[in-house]
């Protein structure tokens, strides 16, 4: 059953575990014999990370982190804002970032500048929803589960507004009087 708030679903719970599944035997597949360090982006990757943490096959540890660049709006703010770093030490090793959606681009984008400090071997970005039809740095993923090229508020497995809606196992199109609402 439809959540109340959205349009319609776009990607059903059986399209997310077979992308998952095809994002996974790809990962194991590019990294055969290496370690991997995961940087989960909190706080809407927690879905998809447990899920593809599931189906890798390698030695691998993960991080996480929590960023901003969105605030309780619809669009970026311009400033990216660390909340919590990694713990990790990334030096040298493999870094895969995975993120909930690659939209603008300004947040994995300076997230990208930042950890290449930290000396990775390399730094790639897995992601669930690829948006380059919003994309304003450039700046591309390794690995995603949908592309979009249509222009639309997703909501579920993860993606929110306002911090709700990311517990939804669906991927569906939030109603534009709900994010279009103006308080007084």
């Amino acid at each position: 059953m439809i959540n109340k708030d959205c349009e319609r679903i776009v990607v059903s719970e059986k399209e997310i575990a077979e992308a998952v599944e095809r994002i996974g035997k790809q990962i194991n597949t590019d990294y055969a014999g290496e370690e991997i360090t995961f940087i989960s982006i909190l706080n809407g990757s927690y879905p998809f990370t447990a899920d593809i943490l599931r189906k890798i096959d390698l030695d691998c540890t993960v991080d996480f982190m929590q960023v901003s660049s969105y605030g309780s709006g619809t669009g970026s703010s311009g400033t990216l804002n660390i909340k919590r770093d990694i713990s990790a030490d990334i030096r040298g090793k493999h870094v895969i970032l995975l993120e909930d959606i690659l939209d603008t681009g300004f947040t994995l984008s300076n997230l990208v500048k930042y950890l290449a400090e930290k000396g990775p071997a390399d730094i790639k970005i897995c992601t669930f929803i690829d948006k380059p039809a919003r994309r304003r740095e450039e700046i591309s993923a390794d690995y995603y589960g949908f592309l979009f090229d249509e222009d639309l508020f997703l909501v579920g497995y993860g993606l929110d507004y306002n911090q709700k809606y990311r517990n939804l196992p669906y991927v569906a199109v939030l109603k534009p009087e709900i994010y279009t609402k103006t308080t007084d």
